[in-house]
């Protein structure tokens, strides 16, 4: 969480980004980026990158920056009543 906004979640072998839905397409041209898939539904935005792509510090820091980017933009999702 980053500004209280979903950005960036790490796994046992991919990280998931939050990213700008704009740039979605471009992004799953990537080697090793895929769609976040929930319900059966792509989650346009959210993308999984392998671990096998994020192995020197300018590919990490391409899918670091693109998920910071997107949440200076990004709503705060309301948070439910409990």
């Amino acid at each position: 969480m980053v500004n209280g906004k979903m950005c960036i979640s790490a796994g046992n072998d991919e990280m998931m980004c939050r990213i700008d839905p704009n740039v979605f397409e471009a992004a799953l041209e990537k080697n090793g980026c895929r769609p976040m898939i929930h319900s059966g539904r792509t989650m346009k935005g959210f993308v999984f990158v392998n671990e096998e792509n994020l192995h020197n510090k300018k590919e990490f820091n391409y899918w670091i920056n693109l998920a910071l980017d997107f949440n200076r933009k990004a709503k705060t999702s309301v948070k439910k009543k409990s």
